[in-house]
């Protein structure tokens, strides 16, 4: 009975023992080792080792973290006050870095991202804020990530989230806008009627070398004025003799061209040939 008994004994201490050494590292992650308080490998995924009691594994997340960071007030160069808040993105590079050089990687992150972007966003004026953000994100990670080089962690990107404005700004800068759009429509509509006027000059010119032509734009008015049925139109009596010399003028043009086209197709008929008859002369008997 007591073989048995130590039997069980030593095969719990196996498990035991066993349980206490086995360690899985999963694909995202690496385990830091330390013995004794000391740091001695780091561990790819997968199955591993370690001594009971004497080792210590730290699983360390390779994956890419986001960190939202807080809203704050920031004034910026031109002494306007605006509450941003922001999104950075980042990784850690060097697992035995990130466990041993800071206690609490992400705390330290977002607090030295709330100064480094107060500090960078207070060298912009408010304009340069709102229309060039892209630079601003690239200063700002840029100095985080040549301060947490030697936390192993690379910072990946850094985004203004939110901008808030005061209630006074935002009521300025539209009506700014307000202006700004009235602006642009005075100068098209004074564009048009530059265009208008040079057209206008050019037909005039036409119309004083060609008499005609403004007689015919006469009529044309009128023609318009004449499409609603209850118009009464009244015709000036310089416009009469106008319409009688138009007329004169129409007549003279299709009788010229009646003669041209008799005349033309008189020169295309063929010359008929000289039609000559042989009459036999009866013989004579002989």
């Amino acid at each position: 009975m007591w073989t048995w008994l130590i039997v069980l004994i030593v095969i719990a201490a196996v498990l035991l023992v066993l349980g206490l050494s086995i360690r899985i590292v999963q694909q995202y992650e690496k385990g830091v080792v330390f013995r004794l308080g000391k740091v001695i490998a780091e561990r790819q995924p997968g199955f591993h080792l370690i001594i009971p009691i004497a080792d210590r594994m730290t699983h360390v997340s390779m994956r890419i973290v986001t960190m939202p960071i807080q809203s704050q007030g920031i004034i910026t160069r031109d002494n306007v006050s605006v509450d941003i808040a922001a999104v950075a993105y980042y990784r850690v590079v060097d697992a035995t870095k990130s466990l041993v050089a800071i206690e609490n990687l992400q705390v330290a992150i977002g607090q030295i991202a709330q100064t480094t972007m107060r500090s960078v966003i207070g060298q912009h004026t408010l304009d340069e804020t709102l229309a060039d953000t892209e630079t601003i994100n690239e200063s700002i990670r840029e100095i985080l990530d040549v301060h947490q080089a030697d936390w192993g962690v690379e910072i990946l990107i850094v985004e203004l989230r939110d901008i808030q404005l005061p209630e006074g700004m935002k009521r300025a800068m539209a009506r700014e806008a307000e202006a700004e759009r009235e602006k642009r429509a005075k100068v098209i509509a004074a564009q048009g009627e530059a265009l208008a006027a040079d057209s206008l000059a050019e037909a005039s010119d036409v119309m004083m070398a060609h008499p005609l032509a403004l007689q015919l734009r006469n009529l044309q008015t009128l023609v318009e004025l004449g499409v609603d049925k209850n118009t009464t139109v009244v015709f000036p009596a310089p416009l009469m003799s106008t319409i009688s010399d138009l007329g004169a003028f129409l007549n003279r043009e299709a009788e010229s061209a009646k003669e041209r086209t008799q005349a033309e197709a008189e020169l295309r008929l063929p010359d008929a040939p000289p039609i000559s008859s042989e009459r036999g002369t009866p013989s004579q008997p002989g």
